[in-house]
């Protein structure tokens, strides 16, 4: 069974060739199937040497991935399916999504803002009110 290539962003086209699958039985329900089937899947992709990955994706994609990755390599697994055939999907599914938000543009920079005079009249408004109910409530030590 074979998948066609998936685009993960512009550039970045995730192809069969670049993954490698690995198969296993599955733990959990399944009935007398479950001793006999290899439902669960592991896909590797080899992000530091990859051909398909371009270099300005790899360099962001290995830093924000590093604690995820051995030797260079991301592994997604999937066994929550009882067929391989789905679990086959949902882990590329969840590689794809992956690597796209590894190698997503950082966000803009914010630009620092000030409050306007109307915030900060209204802040100072309520502290005063805040300290004039506080103040009222105080013991008197004139009693």
């Amino acid at each position: 069974m074979t998948f066609p290539p998936s685009q993960v962003r512009p550039g970045f086209v995730l192809r069969e060739s670049d993954l490698t699958w690995r198969f296993s039985r599955s733990s959990g329900p399944g009935g007398q199937g479950v001793n006999t089937s290899d439902s669960r899947v592991e896909v590797s992709f080899d992000v530091r040497r990859s051909p398909s990955l371009p270099e300005r994706l790899r360099e962001r994609t290995l830093t924000r991935l590093e604690g995820r990755l051995v030797d260079g390599v991301l592994t997604i697994t999937s066994s929550e399916h009882r067929s391989q055939l789905r679990n086959r999907e949902a882990a590329l599914a969840r590689l794809t999504a992956t690597l796209r938000t590894a190698s997503e543009p950082p966000p803009r920079a914010r630009r620092p803002t000030r409050p306007s005079a109307g915030a900060v009249q209204r802040r100072i408004t309520g502290k005063k009110q805040r300290a004039r109910v506080l103040r009222q409530r105080r013991a008197d030590p004139d009693d």
